[in-house]
């Protein structure tokens, strides 16, 4: 059989091995569900001891690109979790001192798009979801973390329905930057959970009926309440510290 890896000039660290073993991934010359070869094998085929294998596996493993079925001891190749992938990428952009403008300049050029292919694209089952998620912010809008948590909820579910998974994987991240501000304007401003849920009903309602340019249009208002929200937020009281 034809090694699939050859090995390194130099003494390697885990991480270059893994950096290694992920393009081999990202490339699709390894696929999701493809066994890895095993620790001495790989060791073998980079020029390394097996507690060095062991440690790019490790890394590989917390990034989601490797995982064990259950049952199972052989290492195979899987696909992130799309939380795990917007997690690292909201890290990334918080430590780049992302503002609120360009949160929301982002959000503009996403959801109203991704509103528009749900209500094309959208299956029973992903108009559920999105109908779950408007319906768990009714339930708990008086609850702050919990109606954040819907709030987010329904965004992801819209950009599901989409059907395109870039715009899922793109939006996801910007709900984990979004949560802090959207906490701090609805404890803050007194309209703004009346409004959400509005507009999470018109929306639903748009995408349910499969008209796109109202589901478009009631997202593209629904994001710009957000600056709106977040300007009123941050308006201090006269006589205010």
């Amino acid at each position: 059989m034809t090694d699939l890896f050859a090995p390194l000039d130099d003494h390697p660290a885990y991480r270059q091995i893994a950096n290694v073993i992920e393009q081999r991934i990202v490339a699709r010359t390894l696929r999701a569900g493809d066994p890895l070869p095993s620790e001495m094998d790989l060791a073998r085929q980079f020029g390394v001891n097996r507690s060095t294998i062991r440690e790019a596996i490790r890394e590989l493993e917390i990034h989601g690109l490797l995982g064990r079925v259950r049952g199972q001891k052989r290492l195979r190749v899987t696909r992130p979790e799309p939380r795990r992938v917007s997690s690292g990428v909201s890290r990334a952009l918080a430590l780049h001192d992302v503002t609120f403008l360009e949160l929301w300049e982002a959000m503009m050029a996403l959801e109203p798009v991704a509103a528009q292919y749900a209500a094309a694209r959208r299956t029973p089952a992903q108009l559920q979801a999105l109908l779950r998620a408007a319906a768990h912010f009714k339930r708990e809008v008086a609850d702050t973390a919990a109606a954040v948590s819907a709030v987010v909820d329904f965004f992801t579910a819209v950009a599901a329905a989409s059907g395109n998974q870039v715009l899922a994987l793109s939006q996801a991240p910007l709900n984990l930057l979004l949560a802090p501000t959207l906490t701090r304007m609805i404890d803050r401003v007194p309209q703004a959970r009346a409004r959400i849920q509005d507009a999470q009903d018109r929306i639903a309602e748009a995408i349910k009926l499969r008209h796109s340019d109202q589901a478009r249009t009631w997202m593209e208002k629904h994001i710009h309440d957000f600056k709106r929200g977040h300007e009123l937020e941050t308006i201090k009281p006269k006589g205010g510290q």
